[in-house]
């Protein structure tokens, strides 16, 4: 059902290249004001939903909806409201970082006063210190940096972020990072940000979709997805096989579930503290080799490990 304060709404959403479905049935709404987080490995089909919604790529099958208008004969109307930080975006090195916003500025109508006070609000915001300079001159994050300021010249109404941060240095990542949370608390801007790592999800967003395989696996607030894996995770890591200790933590009362991840076991539990003392007298009662032991709260990774029976690889 439509709702009108949803940006972002669709069913049945899929998408093939010949005989390949990249996206299977995709349905999920984007609230007005949200920082909506995709999340999911490489060829997932993340971008190849944010293509769609952006109107680069037209469906194959189901409905799409952005900002009220459909994807396939609304996108002229989609175009002008939305902005875009696509991970393919290419930046001229021969122009400096205000030629390329002033550019912007002025494919979208702006006039010359706007764009100049378009490039000065912009400029406040992500502190962007280099402006005049080549493109040619800068680094990875400061070319990401100016792509996302371009993005916003025209004050859209919906952000598209696709992994804005892969590839960036610890440093860069959190400058960007501080930049959505401006966006949308500041100026009220939703977001729609796909990204591979879970951190970054857990950290920035509202509520979470995990994509896997073309379908969405799960959603909900980054906690409510924590908690559908338990109220607490003993890490167990061994040095002796890893089939009679999960026998042996499965049969004890205080254990909800066992995975078995690609390193460690990893046992929920409704209880940690009460649970760590029977779960280490099991393991030693079968003569279970333990390197290690930790109590933790869920993350984002075991819910993907749960979600889809794996962990996301994410690539440099």
């Amino acid at each position: 059902m439509s709702n009108a304060t949803n940006v972002i709404e669709t069913a049945g959403l899929e998408r093939s290249f010949g005989d390949v479905k990249a996206v299977r049935g995709v349905d999920l709404t984007v609230a007005s004001g949200e920082i909506y987080g995709f999340l999911g490995p490489n060829g997932a089909g993340k971008s190849t939903v944010v293509k769609m919604l952006t109107t680069l790529l037209t469906p194959t099958a189901g409905t799409a909806t952005v900002l009220g208008h459909d994807v396939i004969d609304g996108a002229d109307e989609i175009r002008l409201r939305i902005g875009a930080a696509l991970q393919d975006a290419s930046l001229d090195d021969k122009q400096s970082g205000r030629e390329i916003l002033q550019l912007q500025g002025a494919l979208y109508g702006l006039s010359k006063p706007e764009v100049a006070q378009r490039i000065d609000e912009l400029s406040t915001l992500i502190e962007f210190d280099a402006i005049d300079r080549w493109i040619r001159e800068y680094s990875g994050g400061m070319k990401r940096r100016l792509d996302l300021a371009a993005s916003l010249m025209h004050n859209p109404d919906l952000l598209f972020l696709d992994e804005p941060t892969t590839g960036l240095d610890p440093t860069s990542r959190a400058r960007v990072w501080e930049e959505v949370r401006a966006l949308n608390t500041e100026l009220g801007t939703t977001i729609f940000l796909t990204t591979q790592y879970l951190e970054e999800a857990d950290e920035l967003a509202d509520r979470v979709g995990i994509i896997n395989e073309g379908k969405i696996a799960g959603e909900g607030t980054p906690e409510e997805l924590k908690r559908s894996v338990g109220a607490d995770v003993i890490q167990v890591r061994l040095d002796s096989d890893d089939e009679p200790a999960v026998a042996a933590l499965v049969a004890l009362d205080a254990v909800d579930k066992v995975e078995q991840g690609p390193k460690s076991l990893l046992v929920s539990v409704s209880n940690g503290a009460a649970a760590v003392s029977p779960v280490a007298v099991a393991l030693d009662g079968i003569g279970a080799k333990v390197a290690e032991l930790t109590l933790r709260t869920p993350t984002l990774d075991d819910v993907f490990l749960e979600l889809t029976g794996d962990r996301i690889e994410v690539s440099a």
